[in-house]
């Protein structure tokens, strides 16, 4: 009888020990370029599904490339939930990039907006700030268009981070928001941001903000009640669209859920 438990305290504890090593192997896997391209290439391909399928309304798109040609380049911002189907819009015939994070999510992203004709330029408001910040700088002084996803890659969700009004204020270009909704989407309540994840074959509404201009001397406060103001804007034009689409009610302010540590 002991040696038969000790038999099975072995096999048991081997059985734990290779599931482990599966569990591992396949976090390696997925974090692999290859797995990034697959997912990427997939969702590119669902994404232009959603786009040709969905009966789209567009609002207000000529005041953001008035904008563009007006001032050479802009700053555009989207919040992390409503930033899939964005690309699609893009007039590929305009430079834009987007500030992408460098890691493993941030490069799904990459692979995403390459194959729309979009580049980034690799950085977050935590991990290479400084060279991001001159990258950005510099491309809109150039003519290029930036993109940002001011409340990633950790949120709070729909909460605007001072980097946009920093960057407006340096360069003078405007910031313009630019938000969606598709009727009948499912909300990945799961996901600290709240992404919808539409069906095909619906009504959708894409529409952008007005332009936000931040003066060059503006102050520290008054930086602070610019960055609200647009905040306020794109969430209220989100949840206009959101409502008119019989969309439920998103909240901003959700956090990423902390991952467990092993005891």
């Amino acid at each position: 009888m002991i040696a038969d438990y000790k038999k099975c305290v072995y096999y048991a504890k081997n059985c734990v020990v290779k599931m482990g090593y599966l569990k591992d192997t396949f976090k390696k896997i997925t974090k692999s370029h290859l797995a990034a391209e697959i997912i990427s290439f997939a969702a590119y391909w669902y994404i232009h599904l959603l786009a040709v399928t969905t009966k789209w309304e567009i609002r207000n798109i000529n005041n953001f490339y008035d904008n563009l040609e007006k001032y050479g380049s802009v700053i555009f911002i989207a919040w992390h939930g409503r930033m899939p189907m964005i690309p699609y819009f893009w007039d590929k015939r305009k430079v834009l990039k987007a500030l992408v994070s460098p890691h493993r999510d941030g490069q799904m992203i990459v692979g995403l907006l390459r194959r729309f004709g979009i580049g980034n330029i690799s950085g977050s408001s935590n991990e290479h700030a400084n060279s991001a910040a001159v990258s950005l700088l510099r491309e809109l002084q150039s003519g290029t268009t930036i993109a940002i996803i001011p409340d990633g890659p950790r949120g709070p969700s729909m909460t605007m981070s001072q980097s946009p009004v920093y960057y407006a204020q340096k360069t003078g270009k405007p910031i313009i928001g630019v938000t969606y909704s598709i009727a009948n989407s499912k909300i990945i309540e799961k996901s600290w941001d709240r992404m919808l994840f539409p069906k095909p074959f619906n009504k959708g509404i894409c529409a952008v903000t007005r332009p936000f201009f931040v003066p060059h001397d503006a102050s520290k406060e008054q930086l602070e009640v610019y960055r609200r103001q647009i905040e306020d804007e794109l969430n209220n034009l989100t949840w206009e669209l959101d409502k008119e689409l019989g969309m439920p009610y998103i909240p901003k302010g959700t956090l990423p859920k902390k991952k467990r540590t092993r005891s």
